[in-house]
């Protein structure tokens, strides 16, 4: 009997935090019938050109995933442009190039803001500064050590945001707070005990599936089966699946989209 109210409690639990994402459609917020097709992929216009911004500058992007899944999550990428450099350097991880074959971590020139197949992306990191350099050479130093290359998994990881998130950890200057809606970011290579990838915090995590983060950034942060709920007072904001981090002064990314 015991047993069965402690399954029965665990189906529960999944069902309250499913509703997030179920929110999310009918929000409209995203189109579950969306396809890789017929996304653009063209800039946001978020960052500086190259020519109107000679110093160094780090940018993270985050933006929903393509179709039904952009209910549940979003795609992460990281943005480098060295000073004095004419173009951008964009770091992620591409789930079919494993399919086809080939490496699973993309780094490539173009721009840093870019629509993921038409979602609109939120940038979750601005730095820029002659200093900056030197953050740079340590984002390509822990993109050239990933430990998946090859290796990809949309749930609960490794994909595109355990990716991010390693770069994350071994660049704490990025103070990244990754929303509780970048699933995979809580696949740690290795071990169950890491740092936030904010860098101002710890987490246990099981396998991605199970587990519990305290940060500065993040504030308190329970993960069951990639499915986060929390609470961050840092930005006065909840943390809940689907639908990121929710308060006062933080919109999705898709309120800040023009119109």
């Amino acid at each position: 009997m015991r047993l069965a109210r402690s399954v029965l409690a665990a189906l529960a639990l999944v069902g309250v935090l499913l509703l997030g994402p179920l929110g999310v459609i009918a929000s409209g917020e995203v189109d579950p019938t969306a396809t890789w097709r017929s996304g653009s992929r063209d800039s946001s216009g978020q960052a500086p050109l190259p020519a109107d911004e000679p110093r160094a500058v780090v940018q993270v992007y985050a933006a929903r995933t393509v179709g039904w899944r952009g209910a549940f999550g979003v795609h992460t990428w990281i943005a480098t442009k060295r000073r004095g450099a004419d173009a951008y350097t964009v770091n992620h991880v591409i789930g079919w190039r494993v399919f086809r074959g080939a490496g699973a971590v993309v780094t490539q020139s173009g721009p840093p803001d870019f629509r993921w197949f038409g979602a609109w992306p939120e940038k979750l990191v601005d730095l820029r500064g002659d200093e900056v350099d030197a953050v740079i050479d340590r984002i390509e130093a822990a993109v050239a050590a990933y430990p998946y290359p090859d290796t990809y998994r949309a749930w609960p990881g490794p994909n595109s945001n355990t990716f991010t998130a390693f770069v994350a950890r071994q660049v704490p200057e990025l103070r990244l707070d990754l929303p509780p809606n970048a699933i995979g970011k809580d696949w740690l290579p290795g071990t169950i005990v890491a740092s936030t990838p904010s860098g101002t915090g710890w987490q246990l995590s099981l396998a991605g599936l199970l587990g519990v983060a305290v940060g500065i950034e993040e504030g308190l942060e329970f993960n069951v089966l990639g499915l986060s709920v929390g609470i961050d007072p840092n930005d006065f904001a909840l943390r809940l699946p689907g639908f990121g981090r929710v308060g006062p002064g933080i919109g999705t990314a898709e309120a800040a989209a023009p119109r």
